[in-house]
C-alpha cells in the first residue's frame, strides 16, 4: 500500500511537469505557417488603413502595387480594372456618395487556391452604408472581399463581391 501511494505521487509530480514542456519543435511546414499568420497579420493592419481611408475619402493608394488588379461586380464593368481606374471611379463615388462601415472589420486569413494552405492573403465580410448626399438616401451593402499581397506588403489583387448595381439605384 506504501508503495502505491509513493507511486501515484510520482506519477502526479510527472504529469504536472509534462504540461510544462516546452517544445523546440521547428519544422519547414511550422515556421511557414507562423510566416503566413505574421504577414497575415501586418496585411490585416494594411487593409484597416486602406478602409479607413477609404470612410474618409483619402485612400492611400501607395498600399497598392502599381500593377495590383482590382476584380468587382459593376454591371457593364471590365473583367478587371487597373489602379487608374479605380481612382477615378473612387473619385466619382465619393462626389455622390459618403460611406459608413456598419462594425469593426474581422479579418480572415485567406489561403493559396492552389495548395489549400495559409499564404497571408487576407478575407473578410462586411456591411458598409452608403449615402446619397444629394438626397440623403442610404442603403447598406453587404460585401465579401479578399487582397493578395506581394512581399513589400501592397495589395496585387483585390476582388469583392456584392451586388452595387442595384444597391446604388436604389438611393437614387
Amino acid at each position: 500500500m506504501k508503495n502505491l501511494f509513493y507511486l501515484s505521487t510520482v506519477l502526479l509530480i510527472l504529469a504536472s511537469c509534462i504540461g510544462n514542456v516546452q517544445s523546440n519543435h521547428e519544422c519547414a511546414s511550422c515556421a511557414k505557417s507562423a510566416e503566413a499568420k505574421t504577414t497575415f497579420e501586418n496585411n490585416s493592419k494594411t487593409m484597416q488603413l486602406l478602409f479607413e481611408s477609404y470612410a474618409n475619402e483619402s485612400v492611400d493608394y501607395s498600399k497598392f502595387a502599381d500593377d495590383v488588379v482590382f476584380r468587382g461586380t459593376l454591371l457593364g464593368s471590365a473583367d478587371s480594372l487597373g489602379l487608374d481606374e479605380i481612382k477615378g471611379i473612387h473619385k466619382e463615388f465619393f462626389a455622390k456618395y459618403d460611406v459608413k462601415h456598419m462594425a469593426p472589420f474581422n479579418y480572415l486569413q485567406g489561403v493559396n487556391a492552389e495548395t489549400g494552405k495559409a499564404d497571408g492573403s487576407v478575407r473578410m465580410y462586411y456591411a458598409m452604408q452608403v449615402t446619397n448626399t444629394a438626397n440623403d438616401k442610404s442603403v447598406v451593402v453587404p460585401i465579401y472581399e479578399s487582397f493578395d499581397f506581394n512581399e513589400e506588403g501592397k495589395a496585387t489583387f483585390v476582388q469583392w463581391y456584392c451586388d452595387w448595381t442595384a444597391s446604388l439605384a436604389s438611393i437614387e
